[in-house]
């Protein structure tokens, strides 16, 4: 599924999507784990760092890290996002 233009007002620079979740994340209410389907390395605006947002089964930003690079955020994936292997997209 591809992603919009845009998350949390950022620019997707590039994207993974899996239909099996890449992993979890917890929910903030205790509610149990929110799976993770969506993978974007985006930026805002001129800056020159970027950010990996982890996102649900409609690209909704569930957790951000901020990286140097788009390669550096692609690369760098916490264990926890490995249960599908990422293949990434660019827009």
């Amino acid at each position: 599924m591809t992603p919009p233009t845009h998350l949390d007002g950022a620019r997707v620079l590039a994207w993974a999507w899996s239909d099996l979740p890449f992993g979890h994340v917890a929910a903030d209410d205790d509610a149990g784990p929110i799976a993770v389907h969506g993978l974007a390395v985006c930026r805002y605006g001129d800056e020159a760092r970027v950010y990996r947002f982890s996102c649900d089964a409609h690209w909704e930003t569930l957790q951000d890290e901020v990286y140097a690079s788009v390669d550096e955020a692609r690369q760098q994936l916490p264990a926890q996002y490995r249960a599908v292997a990422a293949v990434w997209n660019t827009p």
